[in-house]
């Protein structure tokens, strides 16, 4: 049976999340409509992503400036790339950039700085041609989080499975490997069983994938999933075969993807980080980069989760992750 516990005291309480109309009062001055900043997400049409796109919009509504988001139709690394190489050539002054494949896009993200366009990515941290990346947290210490509630459902022991995805996807990875690590650290009876599922930011993969976990390991208790769109597809394998109380599901995901699932137990609990505000601090810190201005250690960025940054290197980190389930997911209505 589930073991439940609250929320960790790494749970930040909705109210403290930003509005994305109080960003209107953090924004910089009025820019020129002729400074353009593309921001490039792996997929489009995803709720994460539409998410973001608040916050893109957002910024351009504050600041004035021509900041706009694009996608590609599927969660390809070519074609994102072929995206950015379009936004090289249509000059814009900063590109934005969530990578499918971090390692993938180096030579496209080498050209666009040879050609002086300031290069900001988010959820990417070994990315080398970039001026900054920023992370909303240290993506082990989400992994060992949402591991750790997991552990807790399961009572400690017990088969359990991972989700990515993307074998090529540096945050899912890491997310995943943090887990792992706090697993084998902390919980020495439970046992990872088979290889990382990757999904493809796709739910129906997620739940083709969960459907061959359950039938390859019928006394699997536990699934951690990575994309956004990792439990929801869990969740409907889960529901299908009346296992909701025999399983327990966590991943990153949003209240607006995951809200069913939740609702019947046929997932436990999910992380997060606001993608809006994500959005929004990319297009900030590009900014900064084009104006000139470094970013120090210690510095509020003046939104939620990034009042006082951790640089190393060029990695940005906040502190910006949330943990709901159905008890508190009324309070994030997005």
């Amino acid at each position: 049976m589930k073991q439940h516990r609250s929320n960790t005291s790494r749970t930040i309480l909705a109210s403290t999340l930003i509005s994305l109309p109080a960003l209107a009062a953090l924004s910089a001055p009025a820019m020129a409509q002729d400074t353009s900043i593309a921001t490039v997400v792996k997929i489009a049409g995803i709720q994460w992503f539409n998410r973001m796109e608040e916050g893109v919009k957002q910024y351009a509504e504050d600041t004035g400036s021509n900041a706009f988001q694009v996608g590609p139709a599927q969660a390809d690394p070519q074609q994102q790339a072929a995206l950015i190489e379009d936004m090289i050539a249509q000059k814009v002054n900063a590109l934005a950039v969530v990578p499918m494949s971090p390692e993938a896009l180096e030579p496209v993200l080498k050209r666009a700085r040879e050609q002086g366009i300031a290069v900001v990515t988010h959820e990417a941290a070994s990315q080398e041609n970039v001026d900054y990346d920023i992370e909303a947290f240290r993506n082990e210490d989400f992994g060992a989080n949402l591991m750790e509630q997991l552990a807790t459902c399961m009572g400690g022991e017990g088969e359990y499975a991972v989700f990515v995805g993307s074998l090529t996807s540096q945050t899912h990875n890491q997310w995943v490997d943090g887990g792992i690590a706090h697993q084998k650290a902390n919980y020495p009876n439970m046992t990872l069983v088979g290889d990382k599922n990757e999904t493809f930011d796709d739910s129906q993969n997620a739940y083709q994938k969960a459907q061959e976990v359950l039938r390859a390991f019928p006394n699997v208790k536990g699934m951690q999933g990575s994309a956004s769109t990792d439990v929801a597809g869990i969740g409907l394998a889960v529901e299908e075969r009346g296992m909701e109380d025999a399983t327990c599901v966590f991943g990153t995901s949003l209240p607006s993807i995951a809200e069913q699932y939740l609702e019947t137990g046929a997932v436990d609990g999910i992380g997060f980080w606001d993608p809006s505000i994500a959005g929004y601090a990319m297009n900030k810190v590009a900014q900064m980069v084009i104006d000139g201005e470094e970013v120090t250690d210690g510095m509020d960025l003046g939104l939620e989760g990034y009042e006082a940054v951790k640089l190393e290197g060029k990695v940005i980190y906040g502190q910006a992750w949330v943990n709901v389930d159905k008890d508190n997911m009324a309070d994030f209505p997005f």
